[in-house]
């Protein structure tokens, strides 16, 4: 074939492959039962070779109509996103998702900054600890952690990822806790989470003891926090996202010792968005205010993979 085939017969063809039923495609697209008929056979003409086989009740895919699909189907995927790109762009939303303790707390606190810098765009936060895939939603940017590299993603350090012990001044004061090995003996939160044993050897301190229960477990950092300040316990937690609570005194950090997992947190947006405005900006922002916190930690914590 010298030029394509006309698009509705094509649209017709792949909704038709993906049901493998003719009625399903013609309720989809608008069209009657034997519209979506004709365009195919339009197509099989054009083509030289049937698209499927006509069974009694159903249509099913032929050998070259399954070599065609999956080609066709990723074709208009494309088409849609590019035309959802365009819209976004044009609305001037930036739509991000974060994990709900860096969101809720490190981003939350900074977030209007950015709009005070950028009036005209419009910002829409989701927060959320299970990775998006950006091909199936409407997020332009998130910020993610890991080790950095993700396929048909472009992904900018921000810093890595690190814990230390965190409690509230009366727990501090209570158990008179003055050396690492102090915490062996108090209400640790996740005792068995494996970062602990971790924590402790980067402290000097030797294999601990497995803990005899499994005391409280929390599902984020926000969750954690709430229940150290009230004194119920000691956290394994991010001083950077408890800035603002050890600056205050809320909040108390023990020990400088940090543990590094040897992951990071990423900035990360699709490849092909490169250069678009909102993105853009907002990429430079989140560097100036990683730029804030470059004094209130180690200088390991910065040092990009």
């Amino acid at each position: 074939m010298d030029r394509l085939p006309p698009l509705t017969a094509v649209r017709a063809f792949e909704a038709a492959g993906r049901h493998e039923n003719f009625s399903r495609a013609a309720e989809e697209l608008g069209m009657s039962q034997a519209a979506i008929s004709y365009q195919i056979k339009q197509l099989e003409d054009r083509v030289g070779k049937p698209l499927f086989v006509r069974e009694k009740g159903r249509a099913r895919l032929s050998d070259v109509g399954r070599r065609l699909l999956p080609a066709l189907s990723g074709a208009f995927a494309a088409m849609t996103d590019a035309f959802a790109a365009v819209r976004s762009e044009e609305e001037d939303v930036l739509a991000i998702n974060a994990s709900v303790s860096l969101g809720a707390s490190w981003l939350s606190t900074r977030i209007g900054r950015f709009q005070l810098r950028h009036p005209d765009i419009a910002v829409r936060m989701s927060l959320s600890n299970e990775v998006i895939d950006f091909a199936t939603s409407n997020y332009d940017a998130a910020i993610r952690g890991g080790a950095g590299r993700w396929e048909g993603l472009r992904s900018e350090f921000l810093f890595r990822q690190h814990y230390s012990p965190i409690c509230a001044p009366n727990f501090l004061e209570r158990h008179r806790i003055t050396r690492p090995e102090d915490l062996l003996a108090v209400e640790r939160f996740a005792p068995n989470d494996p970062w602990w044993a971790a924590w402790f050897a980067a402290a000097g301190v030797g294999t601990p003891p497995p803990p005899s229960r499994r005391g409280f477990m929390f599902d984020n950092q926000l969750q954690e926090g709430s229940a150290a300040r009230e004194g119920f316990g000691i956290a394994l937690m991010t001083p950077l996202i408890w800035r603002e609570d050890l600056a205050a005194g809320r909040l108390v950090q023990p020990f400088a010792t940090m543990f590094l997992p040897g992951t990071g947190h990423w900035l990360v947006h699709p490849e092909q968005r490169v250069g678009v405005r909102k993105l853009e900006r907002f990429r430079e922002w989140l560097r100036d205010e990683v730029m804030r916190d470059r004094d209130f930690l180690p200088p390991e914590v910065w040092e990009p993979f």
